[in-house]
């Protein structure tokens, strides 16, 4: 048995994002801006609200 997909959108690029289901607080990468986004709040319908998180990328000293 298939687990059932839900549906969301990229708050940057508006891509339709097909995921397994997730739960407030979990975080996906947009596999077209490359943006990672975090579950705000997953609505009645099954749909993601997703909002963008900044990555601070460690400084290596390079």
């Amino acid at each position: 048995m298939a687990t059932p997909l839900i549906s969301a959108v990229c708050p940057e690029c508006e891509t339709e994002l097909s995921t397994p289901p997730m739960v407030q607080g979990e975080t996906l990468v947009c596999p077209e801006c490359m943006l990672t986004l975090r579950v705000e709040d997953v609505e009645a319908d099954g749909t993601l609200s997703l909002a963008m998180i900044e990555v601070t990328l460690r400084d290596w000293g390079q």
